[in-house]
Formats: C-alpha cells, structure tokens, sequence
C-alpha cells in the first residue's frame, strides 16, 4: 500500500502534468466548444479508459518495448497522428448542422468516448512517461510492485477526471453562443481541424 504522503505528492505532480498543454486535453477542449460540455466529458472518460491501458503495459512491462524498440514507437506513433489526421479531415468537411444538436450516428456518446480511448493509446510517449514517471514513487517495502503500479494509475486517472473535466465543462459554456451563430461554427470547426493537424505533426515528429 503506498503511503499518504507519497500519494499527496504523487497527486500534486499529477495536477500540474495534467494541466499542462498537450494532445489529450486540448483534443477536449476543441471537442467541448464545438459539440458542448457533455461530448467533453466523454472524451475525458475514453481517455480516462486509455490510461489504464497505459498503466497495465508498465505494470506488465510492455512499455518496456516502446522505449526499447524504434520500430514499435514509430508505428503506434505514425497510427495516432494518422488518426488525428482523419479528426481534422472530419472537421474541415462538416456541415454546420453538424453542431446544431444533430443527433446523427455520427455524435454517439460510444464513438466520441472512443475517439478520447483511442487518441490517448495511440501515443506512445504517454506509455514511456508512465514507465518513466511511476516507478519514482513505487517502493518495494510497501507491498506488490504491481498492486502500487495500479494504485498510482488510479490516481492519475482520478486527476486526468477532475482536471479534464473542468476543462471540458469550460469550453462546453460555449455552445449556446455557437448553436446561434452559423457562422462561427463553420470557423470554429475550421479551427478544430488545424489544431488537428497540428496535433498529429507534433505527434508524427515526437523522439523517443
């Protein structure tokens, strides 16, 4: 069992590292001003899911692979920009009636929570900075290494919740001045798609 005051720690780091500027939570912020709070904090469930993913490579030592193998970071790297690049080919051809309250298939809460899921595995450098980041604050004397594995991503999943969904909840009190505007959805879906694009090249370049 890890102990309190690792775990204050732990959760302190964990706060600012999940507020700093990155590829999950600003793919939230342009999904909650565009489809509203609610689609927000959807993606933030599936990337929520995508973390326990992460967590369970380390715990299992797959990551180990990642970090070792140029060959494996660079396909799952190559497939997340890839994906990010066909988010920004879906925003740059949608209709503004896309962002009036459409129903369509295409706005599921299932296909939104998997578009957060499978953004958030389809980054490697997150699975290296969990095998990098975790190990720091897991102590042998304090139990199973996995077990303490899982409880630090529990923790970080708990974290990535409250800080993602503010963020999701912010940028959702955008949506009734969009829904009014036919205009500015057409731009702000414009503007979703270049931050798209610009995602999936800072993804496509990241080093190891």
């Amino acid at each position: 069992m890890i102990h309190l005051e690792t775990m204050i720690v732990f959760i302190g780091v964990a706060i600012a590292l999940a507020a700093v500027p990155g590829t999950d939570n600003i793919f939230v912020l342009t999904q909650s001003a565009v489809h509203g709070r609610i689609t927000g904090l959807i993606v933030t469930l599936g990337i929520a899911l995508g973390l326990f993913v992460h967590t369970t490579a380390v715990a299992l030592g797959v990551a180990v692979i990642f970090q070792t193998s140029q060959y494996a970071f660079s396909a799952l790297k190559y497939a997340g920009a890839a994906y990010l690049l066909y988010l920004a080919w879906q925003a740059f051809t949608a209709s503004k009636g896309k962002f009036e309250g459409d129903k369509s298939k295409s706005e599921t809460a299932p296909k939104q929570f998997l578009r957060g899921f499978t953004l958030c595995i389809a980054n490697p450098k997150l699975t290296i900075f969990f095998l990098a980041f975790l190990p720091q604050f897991v102590v042998p004397e304090n139990g199973p290494i996995i077990a303490q594995f899982y409880q630090l991503g529990a923790l970080m999943i708990c974290v990535t919740l409250v800080v993602f969904g503010a963020v999701a909840i912010a940028a959702g009190s955008l949506g009734a001045w969009i829904k009014g505007t036919p205009k500015t959805q057409i731009w702000l879906n414009r503007i979703s798609g270049i931050v798209f694009v610009s995602l999936a090249v800072k993804l496509a370049t990241a080093e190891k």
